[in-house]
Formats: structure tokens, C-alpha cells, sequence
């Protein structure tokens, strides 16, 4: 039987745009009870009463900044009753900035990616496993990308970021053997959202180019990838999603009319 997602409660972190937002409404309309995790601590409140009205779910939402570990652990000591076991995360706080070549890049934008790729996601990943192994059951869902899986140029430091996930998540997975913990990553190729324009650094006619003449991936079919893992039986963990639209073949191949 499909694993029940009603009243289960479930994490997602970079909740407020994009890939983040599209899976809170996800897990929303699958009756999940939902703590929301983002920086813009002006845009949770909003779409937090949304979600509740839309839907009639539960949900606790504060800012946070992943790449801080002390927020991280007072975030998830700080959770309220009803919030605190947490049944799925779902890691997906990330980021890029620039695309130069390394000899040519921003050690502070090196820092920027790798805090919040990787250190943001161990930081919430450890606090939630907490509780999880506590009840031997539990989630951990992480947003990983084609980046992960190959490089292209001007991506150095972000691809690598994305191969540490997958090579996170598949140690996670031998971590918890022998427990009823699942892990699972969803590795999207290109999807129309915020990212290019935090990549570029808020030149918005630069990031739209990224997406000309083609048919991208949206938040929705990622958070539908996500919402498959979360939902199947509880005996089967799916490992491995790797996505990316029909007009992409590659990192570096598209179809652009």
C-alpha cells in the first residue's frame, strides 16, 4: 500500500520559491502537516496562512538560514508540539552564484554555495535524524541536480556541490541500514525558477536567456518526483530519481527551436 502522507509531518527547507514551494503544496494537498523553513522570513507568514486556507493543513513555518549550525539546532529545539518528529525532509535550500572559471572565481561565492549545499543539508539532516532514528522511521529526501551526475562549464563549484549530494545521500542510506529509515535524492536537469537569477546575481535578461526557446522542467513535475518517493510503500525506498526535460539530453545538449 501507498506509504499515507496524512498528518505526517514534513520539512522543507527554501520553502518559499520555486522547487520548495511547489513541494509544500504538494505534500499540503496530500494532508501532510507541514514545518516550512526559509530566509525570507516576509514570504512564509503569506503563503504559510495560503497553504492552511487552500488546503486546511497544519503548518509551522520560521526563517532560517541553513548555513548557520546554531539556527539550524535552535530552529529544531525550538519546533512545537505537534512539529517536532519530523516523518520527511526534504533538503532543498540551494543555490549558485556565477559562472566563472575557477582560476577566475569568488572565493565568497564559493562559501556561499558550499555552506548552503552541503553544510545547510547536513546541519538539518542530522537534527531530524534525531527523532527519526529515535522511532525508527523517517525521510530524508534531497534535492540534487544532473549537475550532480555531470559537469559542464563554468559550473565547478556548484557541480561539485551537487556530486557531494549524491554521494551524501547513498553513504546516508549505508549510515541507516538495518533501520526503517528511507533515503532518496531527486536530481532535476534544467527547471524555470529563481535559480538563474540568484546565479547571475539578480540580471534577470541574463537568467531568461538560460530558458529561451525551450520547454523547461517547472517546480510542480520536480515536487511530483518528490511526493512519488515520499508515497511509496513503506518497504521501498527509491534511490535515485534523475529527470530533466525532453528538450534536454545533457548538461550541455538542448533543443532550442
Amino acid at each position: 500500500m501507498p506509504f499515507d502522507l496524512k498528518n505526517r509531518v514534513v520539512m522543507i527547507t527554501g520553502a518559499t520559491a520555486g522547487i520548495g514551494r511547489s513541494c509544500a503544496e504538494a505534500f499540503a494537498g496530500a494532508g501532510a502537516t507541514l514545518v516550512l523553513a526559509a530566509r525570507r522570513k516576509n514570504l512564509l507568514a503569506g503563503f504559510s496562512e495560503e497553504l492552511s486556507s487552500r488546503f486546511g493543513t497544519n503548518v509551522f513555518s520560521s526563517a532560517l538560514d541553513v548555513t548557520r549550525r546554531g539556527d539550524v539546532e535552535s530552529f529544531f529545539a525550538s519546533l512545537p508540539e505537534g512539529f517536532r518528529e519530523i516523518d520527511v525532509l526534504v533538503n532543498n535550500a540551494g543555490l549558485a552564484r556565477g559562472i566563472d572559471k575557477l582560476q577566475d572565481g569568488s572565493p565568497d561565492d564559493w562559501d556561499e554555495t558550499i555552506d548552503t549545499n552541503i553544510k545547510g543539508l547536513l546541519y538539518c539532516s542530522k537534527c531530524a535524524l534525531k527523532t527519526m532514528v529515535a522511532r525508527n522511521s523517517g525521510h530524508i529526501i534531497n534535492i540534487g541536480s544532473l549537475a550532480g551526475h555531470e559537469v559542464y562549464p563554468g559550473g565547478n563549484v556548484y557541480c561539485a556541490t551537487k556530486y557531494a549530494i549524491k554521494g551524501l545521500t547513498k553513504a546516508l542510506k549505508l549510515d541507516l541500514l538495518g533501520t526503517a529509515i528511507r533515503v532518496s535524492s531527486v536530481d532535476p536537469g534544467m527547471v524555470e525558477t529563481d535559480f538563474s537569477k540568484v546565479r547571475f546575481k539578480g540580471d534577470l535578461e541574463r537568467a531568461k536567456k538560460v530558458y529561451a526557446n525551450l520547454t523547461p522542467l517547472t517546480p510542480a513535475d520536480v515536487a511530483d518526483a518528490v511526493l512519488y518517493c515520499a508515497s511509496r510503500p513503506a518497504h521501498v525506498n527509491i534511490n535515485e530519481v534523475v529527470m530533466m526535460p525532453v528538450d534536454q539530453s545533457s548538461t550541455t545538449a538542448f533543443n532550442r527551436r
